[in-house]
């Protein structure tokens, strides 16, 4: 069924604004829908996909655009991220030459083309990347990148188990398979409306992609705990450490924006967790993260990073940094690991994660706080896995989680803890 002629309209008036790379592409096309409310469900979704198929193949189409006869280069842009998305026979009112040239681009064999416009990633990026896993794997690894990630569930064991919620799915139908490394994960292959149903109004379900559900697990939050979620943002690694701590103890959820902690309220109300206190911080030397200073078990930093392990979700984050920017951001990493590690009692544990796949943000920072902080050691990521019983991911010092190889988002995380405390003297008895 073809799609109305003012879906192609629409689509390229927000492609320009998105293509400014001023504000990212899902803030914008939220924008954009609020103040066009008479577009339908199915024009919202071709809009949106095209949208991210013309950012995750920007150059490849961006040079296929320039190069055509006649027409503006944004309408063959969109022309190109509408046939991705939802194929070349629901797009309406194509003159003659149009549709001959847009199946001319289709037919084009992609593996022959040069390696970084197969990429479709900045070259400083993909040289990067090259360095750090040689060409054969980069390409591999941005092949999954440019293609759409599936949605990830996590189930609340706080109100229900995973058969459960693959049966209620089935229900409405909505096909639900297990995720393979974390247990309480759901993965969708389509990605349906979840906000009417039942399951995900009484906080049964959360939307979590299932790298994101694994760093909560590392952690290894137990009953009666103190516990902080560093860099909380919106809460959903928050969500699962509190049922994975049976809502108790204290957990707290830092964030230095109000905003994104604000997100957290109604997904806290859904889950039935009593035991999670949102903190809004300045910074990681602020007072209130003083006050804790030795007293949490275990804290998990799921720092600020450049976000390039979400390309398949965020795929204009690559068009929108520089190389400049990742300098920058391992000085910021370093600082909060170090305010967060404070925090840290004798024994406990300190969990730093990325969702990147760049070394400087990565290893560097980890080598790092084990290079300033002697009193913490690092603790090898397959003891771990073992101790947390997660099969099937051959780590070593480590997590390195790749979207090619484990079909989750890029993460990174290591773990360290601190040596006990020495205990003070016994004065000498008279």
């Amino acid at each position: 069924m073809r799609l109305p002629p003012y879906v192609l309209t629409s689509a390229e008036n927000v492609l320009r604004e998105i293509m400014r790379f001023t504000a990212p592409a899902d803030t914008t096309l939220s924008h954009f829908f609020k103040s066009h409310p008479k577009l339908g469900g199915r024009e919202r979704g071709a809009i949106a996909e095209s949208v991210y198929a013309v950012l995750r193949n920007k150059a490849f189409f961006t040079d296929r655009a320039e190069a055509g006869a006649g027409g503006a280069t944004m309408r063959r842009l969109v022309l190109l991220g509408m046939a991705d998305a939802v194929g070349i026979d629901a797009l309406p009112g194509l003159s003659e030459e149009e549709s001959e040239w847009l199946k001319r681009q289709l037919e084009i064999d992609r593996s022959l083309l040069h390696k970084s416009m197969r990429a479709n990633m900045p070259k400083w990026l993909f040289d990067k990347l090259v360095e750090q896993y040689g060409e054969e794997e980069t390409l591999a690894l941005a092949d999954a990148l440019n293609t759409p990630a599936p949605l990830d569930l996590r189930v609340n064991a706080m109100k229900t188990d995973r058969d459960a919620v693959i049966a209620e799915l089935a229900t409405a139908p909505i096909v639900a398979e297990p995720t393979p490394f974390a247990p309480l994960g759901l993965r969708l292959k389509k990605k349906p409306a979840l906000q009417n149903l039942p399951l995900f109004k009484s906080g049964a379900i959360e939307v979590q992609d299932e790298g994101s559900q694994l760093l909560a697990q590392i952690l290894g939050a137990k009953r009666g705990e103190m516990v902080v979620d560093f860099c909380a943002g919106a809460g959903g690694k928050t969500l699962a450490l509190g049922a994975q701590m049976r809502n108790t103890g204290r957990l707290y959820a830092f964030d230095v924006s109000e905003k994104r902690l604000s997100k957290l309220k109604p997904r806290l109300a859904r889950s039935g967790l009593s035991n999670v206190h949102p903190v809004a911080i300045a910074h990681e030397k602020d007072a209130k993260v003083k006050r804790l200073a030795g007293k949490i078990d275990r804290v998990l930093v799921d720092a600020p990073c450049s976000g390039m392990g979400t390309l398949r979700r965020n795929p204009d984050v690559k068009w929108r940094q520089d190389e400049s920017a990742i300098a920058e951001m391992h000085e910021k990493q370093v600082s909060i690991l170090d305010g967060a590690a404070r925090l840290v009692k004798g024994g406990g544990r300190l969990v730093y994660a990325t969702c990147s796949l760049l070394n400087e943000e990565n290893d560097a920072v980890a080598a790092n706080f084990i290079a300033t902080h002697p009193d913490f050691e690092l603790v090898p990521m397959s003891k771990v896995l073992a101790e947390q019983k997660i099969a099937g991911l051959e780590m070593g010092d480590y997590l390195k989680l790749l979207p090619h190889k484990h079909q989750t988002d890029g993460f990174f995380a290591a773990v360290f803890e601190r040596k006990p405390m020495a205990k003070p003297a016994k004065a000498d008895e008279e």
